[in-house]
């Protein structure tokens, strides 16, 4: 078993508490235009149209830790025209990306369901992205409560 001296582990102290103040320096949430700018990379600079997508989320979460979620495109998944990926954005997470979920024509139904962490009250964005290149988009706001006394 190797032994560490007193100097080396002063060194290892220090530099731990650097790198956890550069951590501290960052910003604790995501803003509504690095969003944007994860949705602007998905869509390649396309604008998404309102619509064709149905977002089941809890209107009130009072535990922020595990919140459901649930997503359906209307879309008819055949060989020429399908949801091939669906982005999903938290606008108020640290990192606002949550996930994307991948399609074929195969998967029958363009839907998914998994539980999402948020770090607040915010809103949730969800774009498709179709075979032909067409983007569409949905949101909805989400009310995290802390210990279900508001928030």
């Amino acid at each position: 078993m190797r032994h560490l001296s007193r100097r080396a582990a002063l060194a290892l102290g220090a530099g731990s508490a650097a790198i956890t103040l550069v951590g501290w320096s960052k910003s604790a949430s995501a803003t509504p235009q690095a969003a944007a700018a994860d949705i602007a990379k998905f869509t390649a600079g396309a604008t998404p149209e309102q619509g064709k997508i149905s977002i089941e989320l809890p209107e009130i979460a009072e535990n922020g830790n595990t919140v459901p979620l649930s997503i359906s495109v209307d879309a008819p998944m055949t060989s020429n025209d399908y949801v091939s990926d669906v982005l999903v954005v938290a606008e108020g997470n640290p990192n606002p990306g949550v996930g994307t979920f991948h399609f074929t024509p195969l998967s029958g139904k363009a839907e998914a369901s998994t539980r999402i962490r948020l770090a607040s009250t915010q809103n949730i964005v969800v774009v498709a992205k179709t075979s032909s290149g067409k983007f569409y988009t949905a949101q909805k706001l989400v009310k995290v409560t802390i210990g279900g006394c508001g928030g």
